[in-house]
C-alpha cells in the first residue's frame, strides 16, 4: 500500500493561483458570452468609478475587469484568501464579478462583524446552490435574515437542539459508540478504513436521534448512496462557483454544469426525505421514542397560523440536521485521529489521561467527559487547525456600516476565514504545530465567544447544534482512545499520510486514514 504525502500550499511558495474546477468549466464557455461581457466591462467601469469616489473601502488588491478578483481565489479559497491578507491587512475588500466582497482575518475583525455589528451582518446572501438544495433558503443556515428565521431558529434551540434533548439521546450516543468500537476491533489484525467506519458512526447517530432509525445495519447507507450525497453537498455549498458571483447571468450555471448536479443532488435529498416523512406519517409505525422529525411535523401540523411551516420548510430543517449534523462530527474525528496518529507523544498522554480515570472499566461513560480535560484540549486543538467550515457561512450586510475606520456597504458579502484566524501567529505560538498544551489552562472555547476560535461562528447566526455536535465527538473519542493503541500500517510514516484537503462548506481529507488498531482489552 502507497499513501502519497499531501500538504497544504503555503504564502511563501511561488505557486500560481489556479482556478477552481467550477471556474475552469465557466471559462471554457467564455467565448459563448464574450458580447454580454463587454456591455457589463462598460458598466464596471462606471461602477468602480463611482464607488472610489464616493466609499473609503478597506484595502484591495489589483483587479481586472468583468471578473475583479475571482482570478484570485485559487483552488483553496481559504488559502488564497490568508495569503491576501497577510499581504493587504486583516480586513480587505474583493470584487468578486458583481458581487462586493469583505474577507475579515483576524480574531478583532470577526468581532467586530459577530458581536459589534452582528445585527446589520445578521442576512445571508442568496446563493444559487442553497437556493435549489435547501428549497429555496427555508433552512436555518441560509435562511435570510427575518420574522421566518428568527421563527425557526426558535424550534431549533428550544425544541431540536436543547440541552435537555441533547441529553435525552445519550443512550443513543452510548450504543453508537459501541458499534463504532466492535467494527474497528472487528478489522483487527487487518488494517482498518477509520475514515469509513467515523463516517458511518457520524450517519447512524444523526440518523437515529434524528429519523428514528439508522440506515447502515441492511446495507441502506450504500443504497442511498449517502456518501455521495453528501460529497456533493460539501462540494456545491462551496460558495465559490463562478456562477454564484454573477447573479444577473444565471445561465452560466448551466454552462458549467452546476445546474445539472444540483438538481441530481437535490432529487436524492428530496426523495429520501420523502420517504423518511411518510414513515413518520404512518399510523402503524412503531416508534421507541419521538426523534426530530416526529417534532417537526408535530409543529408543522400544530404551529403557528401566522408562520406555517411547509412540508418543503420541513425538509429543509432536516437536510441541515442529516448533512451539517454528519457532516462536521466526522470530519472533527477524522482530522482528530489523523492528527493523533502523527503525533504519537500526544496520542499517548491522552490514552494515558482516559485510562487514568477509568481504570479497568471498559466502557467511557458521559459522566467521566468532565474529567478528560487534555482530550478537551485536544478538540479545541482540531478545531484550531482544522475547522469543519473553514471559511464561515457568508453574510451578508444589510446596511451600511463603518468597521476601523472602512465604508461597508449594504448588500455587501463577507467572508471570515476562521481557517486563517486559527493560523494568525499574532495569537498562536508555532500556530502550524499541532500543540494542545497551548489550550491546557487557558480559558479560550469554541462556542463563539473567543473570536481566536470561531469553528462554528458566533453572534445570531452561530450554529446552534454545538452541544449536539460536540457531545457526539467527545464520548467516540474518548473511547477510542480508551479501547485500542493506534499504529500506521507496516512501512508507513506520518511523513506518508496524505492530508490533502478538499474545499467545499466543509473541508475534510482527499485520502482515507488506513490505520492498524489494537485492542487494548484482549
Amino acid at each position: 500500500m502507497v499513501i502519497q504525502r499531501g500538504r497544504n500550499l503555503t504564502c511563501s511558495e511561488k505557486t500560481p493561483m489556479a482556478f477552481p474546477q467550477s471556474l475552469q468549466e465557466g471559462f471554457k464557455a467564455y467565448t459563448v458570452f464574450a458580447s454580454i461581457f463587454l456591455v457589463l466591462l462598460l458598466k464596471f467601469f462606471l461602477k468602480e468609478k463611482s464607488r472610489k469616489r464616493k466609499l473609503n473601502l478597506p484595502p484591495s488588491p489589483p483587479k481586472l475587469p468583468i471578473i475583479g478578483n475571482l482570478h484570485q481565489l485559487g483552488n483553496k479559497p481559504h488559502i488564497s484568501l490568508h495569503c491576501l491578507a497577510e499581504k493587504f491587512g486583516p480586513i480587505l475588500y474583493l470584487q468578486l464579478g458583481e458581487i462586493p466582497t469583505i474577507v475579515v482575518s483576524s480574531a478583532r475583525m470577526a468581532k467586530e462583524v459577530m458581536k459589534t455589528h452582528d445585527l446589520a451582518f445578521s442576512s445571508r446572501p442568496q446563493i444559487f446552490s442553497a437556493k435549489h438544495l435547501f428549497y429555496d433558503c427555508t433552512d436555518i443556515v441560509f435562511s435570510p435574515y427575518g420574522a421566518y428565521w428568527r421563527h425557526i431558529r426558535k424550534i431549533c434551540i428550544l425544541e431540536l437542539l436543547s440541552a435537555k434533548r441533547v441529553q435525552s439521546f445519550s443512550f443513543v450516543r452510548e450504543e453508537e459508540v459501541a458499534r463504532l468500537v466492535h467494527r474497528v476491533s472487528e478489522c483487527y489484525p487487518n488494517t482498518t478504513n477509520l475514515t469509513k467506519i467515523l463516517g458511518l458512526y457520524a450517519n447512524d447517530f444523526l440518523c437515529r436521534v434524528a429519523f428514528g432509525r439508522d440506515f447502515s445495519a441492511a446495507g441502506e447507507y450504500d443504497q442511498y448512496g449517502f456518501q455521495k450525497m453528501l460529497e456533493e453537498y460539501q462540494e456545491l455549498l462551496g460558495g465559490f462557483s463562478i456562477g454564484d458571483f454573477f447573479p444577473s447571468m444565471e445561465f452560466i450555471h448551466s454552462l458549467t454544469g452546476m445546474k445539472s448536479r444540483l438538481q441530481t443532488t437535490f432529487q436524492s435529498f428530496d426523495h429520501f426525505f420523502n420517504e423518511i416523512i411518510n414513515e413518520h406519517l404512518n399510523p402503524a409505525r412503531e416508534k421507541e421514542k419521538q426523534d426530530l422529525v416526529d417534532i417537526l411535523l408535530d409543529i408543522q401540523k400544530n404551529g403557528s397560523a401566522e408562520l406555517p411551516l411547509t412540508m418543503d420548510n420541513v425538509k429543509a430543517i432536516i437536510l441541515d440536521m442529516f448533512a451539517a449534523g454528519t457532516d462536521t462530527t466526522f470530519i472533527t474525528l477524522d482530522w482528530g485521529m489523523t492528527e493523533l496518529i502523527m503525533n504519537p507523544r500526544v496520542m499517548e498522554k491522552a490514552q494515558a489521561e482516559v485510562r487514568r480515570i477509568l481504570g479497568d472499566r471498559r466502557v467511557v461513560l458521559e459522566s467521566d467527559l468532565p474529567q478528560l480535560h487534555y482530550m478537551k484540549a485536544i478538540i479545541k486543538e482540531i478545531f484550531r487547525l482544522h475547522p469543519p467550515v473553514p471559511v464561515l457561512v457568508p453574510r451578508e450586510s444589510m446596511e451600511e456600516v463603518t468597521i476601523d475606520g472602512y465604508t461597508i456597504p449594504a448588500k455587501t458579502r463577507i467572508f471570515v476565514n476562521a481557517w486563517a484566524i486559527g493560523r494568525d501567529p499574532k495569537l498562536w505560538a508555532n500556530p502550524e504545530i499541532f500543540e494542545p498544551e497551548r489550550f491546557v489552562g487557558s480559558t479560550i472555547d469554541f462556542k463563539g465567544q473567543d473570536f481566536e476560535l470561531i469553528p462554528f461562528g458566533s453572534g445570531r447566526r452561530s450554529c446552534p447544534a454545538i452541544t449536539f455536535g460536540t457531545a457526539t465527538v467527545e464520548l467516540a473519542l474518548a473511547q477510542l482512545l480508551h479501547s485500542f493503541d493506534w499504529e500506521l500500517p507496516p512501512g508507513i510514516e506520518a511523513k506518508d499520510l496524505d492530508t490533502t484537503e478538499v474545499f467545499g462548506i466543509t473541508m475534510h481529507k482527499i485520502a482515507a486514514l488506513i490505520v492498524l488498531a489494537k485492542p487494548h482489552f484482549s
